[in-house]
């Protein structure tokens, strides 16, 4: 199925778009041509693009949420959502080239198009841009906010270190590549969810409980990721199909089909050791065996717990009732399966 883009959604990205791009222009000419194209603001010869900017907003989406959760107009928290949005997109122009990706948001990745060292220059002039934009607010809660984004990069860091190191590894446990998601996707939504609440000055227990609530909606949305993955039409995912299998990933639902103590599962592990390239009917028989040994239904089983989860977040968290539901419908909207 196709899900419906919540409202809130397409407003965040009217409201965080103009900052965004007056942002990108203090970047030298070089290191901005790079960001622009892989933001989508430009096409690869820097020339404004027809269509609207790549991507969902929906981190940005979620920032000007907890800054209404905590009584404020959303415009207070559009450096807050800006700043989210840059860390996110410092993280794929880097998982690009060390994933080798070469299409992203049905586009040639930046990488292939200026080069790997301009797409990670690209990169980290965004995540410098994202502290910028915090630490211009000369309140204190705009430093908190810093810090708040600063801790999730870490955790981020930490998170793709470890998805590294897995491919590396044939003993990856469960335990180890839940831990690794909740570092590298869970960590920047729990952000998401709360940074533009602390950003406008709310209460802790509020800050605490919208990041509880993104930490579970992150996790969620992991787990949907490597479901699509592996059975996501390219249409919805922007990757060839059984992409993740082809590059071999520990994700959850393959980690889930290899520690499963059953037959599928070591004939999936035999496999994936294989040295040469993988077959499009190696690729094919994979995805075959990550379900019959259980991988699948493990994670997709996961998913709908985390996200019952992050719904009971929301109903423990004081604020507005219609926020609260917007909260619920970008959870729903960004875990929906579309295969």
């Amino acid at each position: 199925m196709t899900a419906t883009i919540p409202a809130g959604v397409e407003s965040a990205r009217d409201l965080t778009g103009p900052a965004v791009a007056a942002a990108v222009d203090r970047l030298s000419p070089d290191v901005r041509i790079v960001a622009s194209y892989h933001l989508g603001l430009t096409d690869a010869e820097g020339r404004p693009a027809g269509s609207a900017p790549a991507g969902k907003a929906l981190r940005p989406a979620l920032a000007l949420l907890s800054a209404r959760a905590a009584g404020a107009a959303p415009e207070r928290g559009v450096p807050a959502a800006a700043a989210v949005e840059f860390v996110h997109n410092f993280s794929l122009l880097h998982d690009d080239i060390m994933d080798g990706d070469t299409e992203r948001r049905h586009r040639p990745t930046a990488w292939t198009v200026y080069g790997v060292g301009a797409a990670i220059l690209a990169g980290d002039a965004l995540l410098v841009l994202a502290q910028d934009l915090l630490l211009e607010d000369s309140a204190p809660q705009g430093l908190w906010a810093s810090r708040c984004l600063s801790a999730a990069v870490q955790r981020l860091i930490a998170g793709q270190g470890a998805d590294l190191a897995f491919e590396r590894r044939d003993n990856v446990t469960l335990d180890e590549c839940q831990q690794m998601a909740g570092d590298k996707t869970a960590a920047l939504m729990a952000c998401a969810c709360s940074i533009g609440a602390i950003y406008v000055g709310a209460p802790a227990d509020l800050a605490m409980g919208l990041a509880g609530f993104g930490a579970h909606v992150g996790l969620a949305f992991q787990l949907t990721d490597d479901l699509l993955g592996i059975w996501g039409a390219p249409e919805v995912t922007g990757k060839p199909v059984r992409a993740d299998l082809r590059a071999r990933k520990k994700s959850l639902p393959v980690v889930a089909a290899l520690t499963s103590d059953t037959e599928p599962g070591r004939e999936l592990g035999a496999l994936l050791r294989q040295t040469e390239p993988l077959t499009e009917d190696d690729l094919v028989r994979a995805a075959a065996l990550v379900e019959d040994a259980g991988g699948r239904e493990w994670a997709e089983k996961a998913a709908d717990s985390a996200l019952s989860s992050a719904g009971q977040c929301l109903a423990d968290t004081d604020m507005p009732d219609d926020v609260r539901a917007e909260f619920a419908g970008i959870a729903e909207f960004i875990t929906a399966r579309q295969w």
